[in-house]
């Protein structure tokens, strides 16, 4: 009970600051609130998966250089992306590192995609949306959370068939329930924010992103497995990190971006 009142008081704090962000109708506010998700997700990451400070930072300076990149770079430029990732880890440990550099290689371009690169696709949807990209953006948030919050509430409830060993605390009676509180919010795009989404295209959108939104839970949950931790940080009391709160939006907004560019319409 203690943790469920600890969740909504942050909720409550955090959520008029995103959506005022999101809302704005400058693109630049959900792009620094996208960043500043992005800075905060590398740290928290590298913290977990780096061998020593050195690099850790070095982790999180390519991370962030790569997300400002995608963001701020013609687009064109973007094919140079794989290189500005992947070039600067293996050069950093090829002069640096000591034993199991492959699999430290590995884990330094993986924090690199996963923290820096995923993410920034929600800002690129408000950016490249039009007069939709708030909703766009909206939209995605609103599967992570109606899908993260039925979900917590139905398996508690409900809950007896685990989902996957590395996250016990999550069940397939709470995964069905994380996909009706998908469904809500096409119901809720199309009666409400976003009538032109259309029925169809808000209903493959959403339950589609919310089991790639699952996916990036369990992702996580491997992650912090794997590094033997609980919480990937502290930052949102009764929630944990950042990446604990964004490891479905991770994943469901670079969906949402292909199929805002290449499906919708």
């Amino acid at each position: 009970m203690k943790n469920l009142a600890l969740r909504v008081t942050t909720a409550v704090v955090a959520v008029p600051v995103v959506l005022l962000l999101v809302l704005w109708r400058r693109p630049e506010g959900a792009w620094g609130l996208v960043f500043s998700a992005t800075l905060v997700s590398l740290y928290e990451y590298f913290t977990m998966a780096a061998r020593d400070a050195a690099e850790r930072w070095v982790g999180i300076a390519l991370g962030a250089a790569v997300a400002a990149a995608l963001y701020w770079w013609p687009r064109g430029l973007a094919v140079a992306l794989p290189v500005l990732a992947v070039l600067p880890s293996f050069f950093y440990l090829l002069y640096y590192g000591t034993g199991a550099t492959v699999g430290r290689l590995g884990a330094m371009t993986f924090g690199v995609v996963y923290g820096g690169v995923l993410p920034t696709f929600a800002a690129l949807l408000k950016r490249d949306g039009g007069t939709h990209g708030a909703s766009w953006l909206l939209l995605t948030f609103l599967i992570a959370w109606f899908s993260d919050t039925i979900a917590y509430f139905v398996g508690r409830a409900f809950g007896r068939h685990k989902l996957a060993a590395v996250s016990p605390g999550k069940t397939w009676e709470g995964a069905m329930g994380g996909v009706v509180g998908a469904a809500a919010v096409a119901v809720l795009a199309n009666l409400w924010f976003f009538p032109e989404l259309g029925w169809r295209h808000g209903l493959t959108l959403v339950l589609v992103g919310c089991i790639l939104g699952q996916c990036g839970d369990l992702v996580e949950s491997m992650i912090k497995r794997a590094c033997g931790v609980k919480d990937s940080g502290k930052l949102f009391p009764g929630h944990g990190g950042m990446l604990d709160r964004i490891d479905a939006v991770i994943f469901i907004a670079p969906w949402a971006y292909v199929y805002m560019t290449l499906l919708w319409r």
